[in-house]
C-alpha cells in the first residue's frame, strides 16, 4: 500500500493551496500537459474523453431541436474583423495575427479566429434570401484562439475547443424563444451529465458580450467559493445584420433584416467538473461523463476463479452498455485502488477468491467511498440504478454547496464582509455605478441578473439612490 500513499500525497491538498490542487490534479489525473507553446495545452486522451462526452450529449441535443453543424474557415480578413465596430472593440486586444507567408508578407492581415460572427454573418447575408430561408439554425464546433497573458489549464487558454452555435430567425420572438432555449439546453447539460447545478440569469449591461442586446449565462459555484462561467447565450436583435446586409423578401415580398443569436460552451466545463466535484485524492467524475464508469479489480489476479469471474462480469456489464475496464496488470491492489481514485472512475468493483466461493464482490463508490457487498450474479442489473444514485448524490451534494454558499446584503458592510466568505452574495442595486464601485472595492463582479426578480432593499446599499435589481455577485475565475 506504500505507492497507493506516495500517489495520493503528490497532490496538494484542496484547501492547503487550491489553485495547486487544481493544476496538479490536471496533470497527474492525466487530463492534459503543457505545449512547447506556452499557453497552449495538449489534451490528453482522458481529457479529451471528456470533452467528447460533452460533445455527444450537447450534439444530440441540437440535432434534435433543429440544429445543423458547419464548419467556417480558422482565419478572418481583417478588414472583415472591422465591419462591425462595437464586437471589434471587445476582443481587439486579444486577437492573434497572421501576416506573413515566411517569405513575403500577406497584401491583408489575417486574424485567428476569436469567435467566428463575422464569418457566420458574411456567409448568411449570401444565403438567405427569402422567408423560405428560414430560420438558419447552425452550429460548429472548433477551436479558438484569444491571446490571454495568464492561463490555466481548461479555464483560460490562448486555444480553447467549443461549440458556437449562429442562429437567423425572421423574427424577434423567435430569436428570442431560441436564446432562451438554449440556455434551459446548457442548464441541463449541468443536472443531467455534469451532475452540476448552475445558476441561470442575465448578465448586467456591463458584463454583456460586445454587440449583443442581451447575455444570458450558466454560472457554476467551485469548491473554493468562485463562480465560473459556464456558458453564455446572446440576443443580438438585428445589429449584425444591419452591419452585413443580411435581409430577406418577407412572405409580401418586402425586404427585411433577420434577427440574431449566438450560444456557445467550451472545454471550460472540464475545469467546472474537476472543482466543483474533485477532492484531495483526485478526480470524482459524474458517472453518466466518466469515460470508464467501472473499474474491476481482481484480488489475487493469478487465482483461476477469479479471472473466470472477472472476465464474465465485464462481458455482461459491456453487454448492458456500461463503460467497463478490466485492471488486470501486475500491480499491487493498493496502487490500483490509488490510481483510479485520482481518475475519478465512479464504481469500482473488487473480486477476490473468497468473494467467489460466496458469490459476491465488494463494490466501492468513489464520490463517498462508501462499501457494500453485493451478489456476482445481481451486478450487472443493479448498475443502472448504482450509477444513477452516484449522479443524483453527487448533483445533490453541489446543489447544497450553492444553496450553502448563497447570502442576501442588505448593506454594503454586509456585503463586503460576505464576499470574503467566498459564495454568491444578492443585492439590490441601481446600475453600472453600483456595480463599478463593488468591482473596484472588492474584485466582486455581477455573475447575473436572476430571471426571478426579489428586492431585498428599496435603496442601493452602494450609492444611496432608489434600487432597480437584484444582482447575484460573486469573485470568479
Amino acid at each position: 500500500m506504500g505507492n497507493n500513499k506516495k500517489m495520493v500525497n503528490s497532490i496538494t491538498a484542496r484547501d492547503v493551496d487550491f489553485a495547486k490542487w487544481y493544476t496538479d490534479l490536471c496533470l497527474k489525473a492525466e487530463l492534459m500537459d503543457y505545449s512547447d507553446s506556452k499557453g497552449f495545452i495538449i489534451y490528453r486522451p482522458y481529457g479529451y474523453a471528456l470533452w467528447e462526452g460533452i460533445m455527444k450529449y450537447l450534439d444530440g441535443e441540437l440535432k434534435d431541436t433543429g440544429h445543423e453543424n458547419v464548419y467556417m474557415p480558422l482565419l478572418i480578413p481583417e478588414s472583415l474583423f472591422q465591419k462591425e465596430k462595437e464586437h471589434v472593440e471587445g476582443f481587439a486586444p486579444e486577437t492573434a495575427m497572421v501576416t506573413t507567408t515566411g517569405k513575403e508578407d500577406l497584401a491583408e492581415r489575417l486574424i485567428i479566429r476569436p469567435t467566428s460572427e463575422v464569418l457566420f454573418c458574411t456567409h448568411y447575408s449570401k444565403v438567405i434570401n427569402s422567408y423560405r430561408d428560414l430560420p438558419k439554425l447552425y452550429n460548429q464546433w472548433c477551436s479558438v484562439v484569444r491571446w490571454e497573458k495568464t492561463t490555466r489549464p481548461f479555464l483560460r487558454g490562448k486555444e480553447f475547443l467549443w461549440q458556437e452555435g449562429h442562429t437567423a430567425h425572421s423574427n424577434e420572438q423567435e430569436a428570442r424563444a431560441e436564446t432562451l432555449g438554449i440556455l434551459e439546453m446548457y442548464r441541463k447539460l449541468g443536472s443531467d451529465l455534469l451532475a452540476m447545478p448552475f445558476v441561470t440569469g442575465r448578465k448586467t449591461e456591463r458584463e454583456k458580450f460586445a454587440g449583443a442586446i442581451e447575455t444570458y449565462s450558466i454560472e457554476a459555484l467551485m469548491h473554493d467559493g468562485q463562480a465560473l462561467q459556464s456558458g453564455t447565450t446572446h440576443y443580438f436583435g438585428q445589429g449584425f445584420a444591419k452591419a452585413f446586409d443580411i435581409r430577406y423578401a418577407d412572405i409580401n415580398n418586402r425586404m427585411s433584416y433577420v434577427y440574431q443569436t449566438s450560444w456557445g460552451v467550451s472545454t471550460r466545463l472540464i475545469g467546472a467538473v474537476i472543482m466543483v466535484h474533485g477532492d484531495d485524492e483526485g478526480l470524482v467524475l459524474p458517472p453518466y461523463l466518466a469515460p470508464t464508469q467501472i473499474v474491476i479489480i481482481p484480488i489475487q489476479g493469478q487465482n483461476e476463479d477469479v479471472v473466470r469471474a472477472t472476465t464474465d462480469l465485464k462481458k455482461r456489464l459491456l453487454d448492458k452498455g456500461f463503460r467497463v475496464k478490466l485492471d488486470d496488470s501486475n500491480r499491487s491492489p493498493g496502487w490500483k485502488f490509488s490510481e483510479h481514485e485520482m481518475k475519478g472512475i465512479p464504481v469500482r468493483i473488487e473480486v477476490g477468491p473468497r468473494d467467489v466461493s460466496q458469490g459476491k464482490a465488494v463494490i466501492v463508490r468513489r464520490h463517498d467511498r462508501n462499501k457494500t457487498m453485493i451478489d456476482l450474479d445481481q451486478i450487472d442489473r443493479a448498475m443502472a440504478g448504482i450509477l444513477k444514485d452516484i449522479h443524483d448524490a453527487m448533483y445533490e451534494k453541489a446543489r447544497a454547496h450553492v444553496e450553502a454558499n448563497t447570502y442576501e446584503a442588505k448593506t454594503y458592510d454586509e456585503f463586503k464582509e460576505l464576499i470574503k466568505k467566498g459564495g454568491y452574495v444578492q443585492m439590490s442595486i441601481s446600475g453600472d455605478e453600483a456595480e463599478e464601485q463593488i468591482k473596484k472595492d472588492t474584485t466582486a463582479t455581477a455573475r447575473i441578473i436572476p430571471f426571478d426578480q426579489k428586492m431585498i432593499t428599496e435603496t442601493c446599499p452602494v450609492t444611496g439612490e432608489k434600487a432597480k435589481q437584484t444582482v447575484w455577485f460573486a469573485r470568479a475565475y
